[in-house]
């Protein structure tokens, strides 16, 4: 049997002692889907000072497979041995036996996630298309009769798709709460609002006078209610205004209190809560639950980001704004409430058009880095960049670069690179200012300047690109990792805006647009990285050099439109603003 479906999530299971991957899709009639793979095995490198003590040391440890195979270590071929286990859950304990060993000079790729692994080896990209060769099984373990279980025969492969179409169901939560801040222990949840784009919908625990308000006898009903159009629906997107922390902490806080069960996974399974730093995140199996407010942060520059603030800055107009402290009061008052449900309505209407406006450009992300969109929503830039050079570093047969230790972090931390140029603004009202920057400024130095830790070299022997005031030396060939990529990004960003350019009809200049957005954004942070401590491919060497080329270009422009008669009033890194002054 051969099937096809979007790829949105995946996790794994463990069965019998054995890892199994689940990959959760919607096929082209938006039917649920969950594909198994029980192939696919986990695997660290060992770095070995002498390959064949090293062999040696490891057969007959009891490892699943021992392959000596030809890495590069930063451009450098080495032979590494990939060590085969047989469940993710033993890499801790085997990376501290085998870093022990005498012929083993370090351990890589040991911290990749299992399900992260799965993706990168077999080049799947979520919220794409993804074939499917296997057959159909009943599964005991899930009870969903709606769900389809398949068994997959060999991993899937990427097909080619244009932009999914994919259900989103906004949710909003109304708190009682006449003693301030609301307290799960004792304040009920009087209402939850649900919008899908096409269909309103309010389940209260008290009426009003609009249709669209659905009234139920308790809280527990609410909650029963709330979780079965989940269920019942099971949309591939979830989306929510601070959901991670506040609606679905406070939701398993009331459904454990009443004894309301939330197995609103496709797998049957309950929501799940993880860490993530310092953040919670909050799970649904199949079902992506995505919160619009870190996302937010990161796509705009605000001083608040209340949904209210938001939603203006997005589109330009107020939605119904009632006073927080005072929403109970409304509650109380039969003749207000229909207010409140109006007000509630509203912000759940405001996260869906968010939604619907923000989400295209985290898919396309997800499409390019290929990692989950869950994830993806809550990753910070730098770290979107990391794990899509751990995908590239992976099909260029590089290896990818461990952590840095807590010393090594704290060593990174005390030094500081010097940014880019900057010139005060000179007060005072200009007039007749021309602007000038330059296009992408920091990803072309780093391609013309072949900038990467790969390329860096001390050898003065070599025909190499010196960057001023350090004298840092990068290799001119062969071109550079991380140079390589950033060529690749740029290129591709190119031929979309021609394509663009080339489009009729709407839709496609959106769906292009968005393309071109995303992969401007990944080009854009991947300069910064190189100074951020935690980053794998962390250099400071680079970092400075990019910053110096950057200083020097800027002043060079800055003199020579000066020598043509132009003042500059303020300069800031790539661009500088200037007033022409007739000789």
């Amino acid at each position: 049997m051969m099937g096809k479906m979007i790829l949105l999530d995946i996790d794994y299971v463990t069965v019998e002692d054995i890892p199994v991957i689940r990959l959760f899709g919607k096929d082209e009639d938006n039917r649920p889907i969950i594909a198994l793979d029980r192939s696919f095995k986990p695997y660290i490198y060992a770095v070995p000072s002498d390959v064949d003590s090293c062999l040696d040391e490891l057969e007959g440890a009891g490892f699943e497979d021992l392959e000596v195979m030809e890495r590069k270590d930063l451009g450098r071929p080495i032979d590494v041995i990939k060590i085969i286990l047989r469940h993710p859950q033993e890499v801790p304990r085997i990376r501290e036996k085998v870093k022990s060993l005498e012929h083993v000079q370090e351990i890589r790729e040991h911290d990749i996630p299992f399900y992260r692994r799965y993706l990168i080896d077999n080049d799947l990209f979520p919220m794409s298309k993804i074939e499917l060769k296997g057959h159909s099984i009943e599964s005991s373990s899930i009870s969903s009769s709606d769900v389809e279980i398949i068994e997959l025969d060999e991993p899937p492969r990427t097909i080619r798709s244009g932009f999914p179409e994919l259900e989103i169901l906004a949710f909003d939560i109304e708190v009682y709460n006449p003693h301030g801040m609301p307290n799960p222990e004792k304040d009920e949840i009087i209402m939850i609002s649900l919008y899908n784009g096409r269909e309103k919908r309010i389940i209260s625990t008290e009426g009003g006078h609009l249709d669209f308000v659905e009234l139920v006898e308790d809280e527990k009903e609410l909650l029963e209610n709330f979780a079965e159009i989940i269920k019942s629906s099971k949309p591939a997107l979830l989306v929510g205004y601070n959901s991670d922390n506040f609606d679905f902490p406070y939701i398993r806080k009331r459904a454990d209190l009443l004894g309301v069960k939330l197995d609103l996974g496709w797998d049957g399974s309950t929501i799940k809560s993880m860490r993530r730093g310092f953040a919670t995140a909050t799970t649904i199996k199949g079902t992506i639950h995505v919160d619009l407010y870190p996302v937010m942060r990161r796509y705009i520059n605000l001083d608040t980001y209340t949904l209210e603030r938001v939603y203006l800055e997005l589109f330009g107009e107020k939605k119904v704004e009632l006073p927080g402290d005072q929403l109970w009061e409304y509650w109380d008052n039969k003749s207000l409430r229909d207010q409140l449900f109006e007000y509630s309505l509203g912000d759940v209407i405001a996260t869906y058009k968010i939604a619907e406006k923000i989400l295209p450009l985290n898919m396309e992300i997800t499409r390019i880095v290929g990692q989950p969109l869950f994830d993806i929503t809550r990753m910070a830039t730098g770290q979107q960049v990391e794990w899509f050079l751990i995908r590239k570093a992976f099909e260029y047969g590089e290896l990818v670069p461990n952590k840095p230790s807590p010393s090594e972090l704290q060593m990174r931390r005390t030094q500081r690179v010097v940014g880019g140029y900057v010139k005060e603004p000179e007060k005072g009202l200009h007039e007749n200012i021309v602007q000038f920057d330059f296009r992408s400024l920091y990803p072309s130095i780093i391609i013309s300047k072949n900038i990467s830790p790969d390329t860096l070299t001390h050898d003065t022997g070599e025909e190499c690109y010196i960057a001023p005031e350090s004298g840092y030396r990068f290799r001119k060939k062969p071109r550079g990792f991380v140079p390589s990529i950033i060529g690749q990004i740029l290129d591709e960003r190119v031929k979309i805006k021609n394509q663009m350019r080339a489009a009729e009809e709407p839709m496609e200049k959106r769906i292009l647009d968005v393309q071109q957005e995303a992969l401007k954004r990944l080009a854009n942070t991947m300069y910064g990285v190189y100074g951020y401590t935690r980053f794998r491919w962390y250099s400071l060497e680079c970092a400075e050099a990019i910053t110096a080329w950057g200083r020097k270009y800027i002043k060079k422009t800055i003199k020579e439109a000066e020598r043509f008669g132009f003042h500059t009033v303020y300069a800031d890194t790539d661009g500088f603003y200037a007033t022409y002054r007739k000789k």
